[in-house]
């Protein structure tokens, strides 16, 4: 098997791997996120949460440069990222799964791993038209590689199935398995268990412990299941209406009672 290229290193050790300060973004009149600061560590776990609406994916697509900022900044690995466009915030090191599914269904579940090891490839664009020996030594270490990936997940066997025959938890980890194979530092997991049942939510939380511990980087995720991510985050951050209105570690978020009334509702006299 080839050697994988696990992780990228941050500055230092005490370096946050994505910082955001005083982030936000307005549509017209309207502010979908709002004085938004984050610090995620290396290896760290951690959960955004809020009621639905609350601005969730919005801040995932300010991360990930599908929406420009009105204001605040983005770092990563101690770089700012402004002026960076999708592609080039994922080869800096952010990976991202999507709250839908988004395989190419049609391919087979190799031809997406190897989508996701866009990334590494260097040869030239004569290279690849003409097929010359760099071109397929880079096609094979890629197979290899993607394989390699493959197999850390038990999915070895599944290579040469269409990513649509798939069940529907084996979709959402080839997803996990695609952004893994972009090389990033910190991978962000848009309701990673939504349309699961009890028992692929179970494997979901082994498979994200086990990426966090084989690939040694950080995950920052979107998730309504308060039973996965009580379980596996080490902090959470709470918006509502855009704004941040709580965090701390799991004990603290279940008892706060902003975040209570914003999931249940105030009390009524």
């Amino acid at each position: 098997m080839s050697e994988l290229n696990l992780n990228k290193s941050p500055v230092t050790a005490d370096t946050p791997i994505l910082e955001c300060k005083n982030l936000g973004i307005d549509f017209g009149g309207l502010t979908a996120v709002d004085d938004f600061n984050m610090a995620v560590l290396p290896n760290e776990i951690i959960g955004l949460i809020g009621p639905n609406g609350a601005g969730k994916t919005t801040v995932f697509n300010l991360l990930m440069k599908v929406y420009r900022p009105s204001r605040g900044q983005i770092f990563l690995n101690g770089a700012n990222t402004k002026g960076m466009n999708t592609m080039q915030a994922n080869k800096a090191g952010i990976g991202r799964t999507f709250q839908n599914i988004r395989l190419f269904k049609q391919l087979s579940v190799l031809e997406n791993v190897l989508v996701g090891l866009h990334n590494d490839m260097k040869y030239t664009l004569g290279g690849s038209i003409l097929r010359l020996p760099g071109y397929w030594r880079q096609e094979r270490e890629a197979k290899e590689r993607a394989l390699d990936l493959l197999s850390i997940f038990n999915m070895q066997d599944d290579a040469n199935r269409k990513a649509g025959s798939l069940s529907y938890g084996a979709q959402r980890r080839l997803e996990i398995v695609r952004a893994l194979a972009t090389n990033p530092v910190i991978l962000l997991l848009d309701e990673p268990a939504a349309g699961m049942n009890p028992s692929e939510t179970g494997d979901l939380m082994e498979t994200i412990r086990s990426i966090r511990e084989t690939f040694k980087i950080a995950v920052l995720l979107i998730e309504h299941d308060m039973h996965l991510v009580m379980n596996i985050c080490e902090k959470i951050t709470v918006l509502n209406y855009g704004r941040i209105i709580a965090k701390g570690i799991p004990e603290e978020i279940r008892n706060d009672k902003q975040v209570i009334e914003a999931y249940l509702g105030k009390e009524r006299g």
